[in-house]
């Protein structure tokens, strides 16, 4: 970007935010907006950001390149004065394919599922091998504590999005592709084929030298062919990951590269889906030159990304887990990581994110729940959309109960409304494990409200 000031519109959520920080890092003036106060923008504060709470057009200063995600409508007061001020308005893309662009070696991570926890594990182990990497994702990085920083390493690590076709932006010098769904369907109007095509164009666009990492175990990953693709999978890839072994408190396997025994793993992640993410990883760093054995001893250290099937409160002998799927196949990967849980009883409440996310995946989230014991629905979490005629929890919560034997119930209102209902029916070794991208992530802090005032009155 020609001009080093910034303001960001919603600066305050974990992606947004990530991109300031770097900014700020790197000697830019950013400041910005958001609704309401949050922890990570009491970090940009501390960097030197000013951040206003509260969007009003006065805020936006006359000289900065405005930063605003696709989730800004254009009646949003401060897109209507940089329109005034006759201010270029980049997406939040723009930026991190600016930042891609500042001479390190581009290891970007993709796909409809996994994209933040190997974003996330790729920057992980390459922090703690001592490569200094640089690093923007969607999630916090466990013991690193934070989503996004600038070093002087040889390494740029970064998630990047598909959701609205801004992939094509990038030119990582490696790229994993985890997997290829259905999603994002209000903005992929052809669905599958809209996607793929998006994907082929991008890899058509990166360099001759770059490589793409494929899932290929996934139908639609493994349809795209290129010279500059590889493949890992279970069987059969350039990159395989064999002789698996799931135990209690980890995974164990080990990984050959086009026939040859390349090194074994060990991650402490649960899933089937999180050996696709670690294999994945570690063939991104192989191709990029890492000495393996520096970053291999950090993979069983990894305990997941913040909001990845994280265990965020325990009382009275109920676990609480809170995790970011909103997606039916993310939901059913999150729900095979509470297997050989034996004696629990465990109970998945579900916020479905977006009206058109509900509507368009309708059957497949009826399909989504059969590992459990009990199913709560809360009600959707519209993510800045208009409510869609005859698309509700209520109703999705009845074709649920008819749909699969398993109980369900919908319980309206906030979060608060719905710990209050789900509370007095925990006991000892129930498992609570809540699901969605919105404000579902705050169940088990009033869970926790609830609980406490309980002991006062008890004790």
């Amino acid at each position: 970007m020609e001009k080093r000031k910034y303001y960001f519109i919603a600066i305050g959520g974990v992606g947004m935010s990530g991109l300031a920080k770097y900014l700020l890092e790197n000697g830019c003036e950013v400041s910005g907006s958001d609704i309401v106060d949050s922890k990570y923008i009491d970090k940009l504060r501390d960097l030197g950001a000013k951040v206003y709470i509260g969007q009003k057009k006065e805020n936006v200063p006359s000289d900065a390149v405005v930063v605003a995600s696709t989730a800004i409508r254009e009646n949003n007061p401060e897109m209507i004065r940089a329109k005034e001020l006759g201010l270029k308005v980049y997406h939040r893309s723009d930026i991190l394919a600016e930042i891609s662009r500042w001479g390190k070696f581009f290891l970007g991570y993709s796909g409809t599922h996994g994209k933040t926890t190997t974003s996330g594990l790729s920057s992980y182990v390459l922090e703690k091998a001592g490569l200094k990497p640089s690093y923007v994702v969607g999630g916090i990085i466990p013991e690193i504590g934070c989503n996004a920083h600038s070093q002087d390493g040889k390494f740029f690590a970064a998630e990047l999005d598909e959701s609205d076709g801004t992939i094509v932006k990038y030119s990582p010098n490696i790229c994993v592709i985890n997997n290829l769904e259905p999603d994002h369907l209000d903005f992929y109007k052809d669905g599958l084929k809209s996607i793929l095509e998006t994907f082929e164009k991008f890899i058509s666009n990166i360099p001759e030298t770059s490589v793409v990492l494929v899932n290929k175990d996934c139908d639609a990953t493994r349809s795209l062919h290129s010279h500059k693709t590889l493949t890992f999978g279970l069987d059969d890839a350039d990159y395989t990951a064999k002789n698996i072994k799931f135990m209690p408190e980890c995974t164990t396997f080990d990984i050959y590269y086009r026939g040859e025994f390349l090194t074994d793993l060990k991650i402490i992640l649960r899933g089937k889906h999180n050996v696709y993410n670690a294999l994945s990883v570690l063939a991104s760093l192989h191709q990029a030159g890492v000495d393996i054995n520096l970053v291999k001893p950090h993979f069983a250290t990894f305990s997941g990304m913040g909001r990845r099937f994280q265990k965020v409160a325990e009382f009275n002998g109920v676990v609480v887990y809170d995790d970011y799927a909103h997606h039916p196949t993310e939901i059913k990967a999150t729900l095979s990581s509470a297997e050989g849980m034996n004696g629990k009883h465990i109970i998945a409440v579900f916020q479905p994110h977006r009206y058109s996310r509900l509507k368009n995946l309708w059957n497949e989230f009826l399909d989504a729940f059969s590992r459990v014991d009990k199913v709560i629905v809360t009600d959707v979490y519209a993510a800045s959309e208009d409510e869609i005629p005859g698309i509700n929890s209520e109703r999705f919560a009845q074709e649920l109960s008819n749909h699969i034997s398993i109980p369900c119930e919908y319980i309206k209102g906030s979060m608060a409304d719905v710990a209050k209902e789900l509370y007095p029916q925990l006991k000892k070794d129930d498992v609570v494990i809540g699901l969605g991208a919105g404000t579902i992530t705050n169940l088990s802090k009033e869970l926790l409200v609830l609980n406490e005032e309980v002991v006062k009155v008890g004790s």
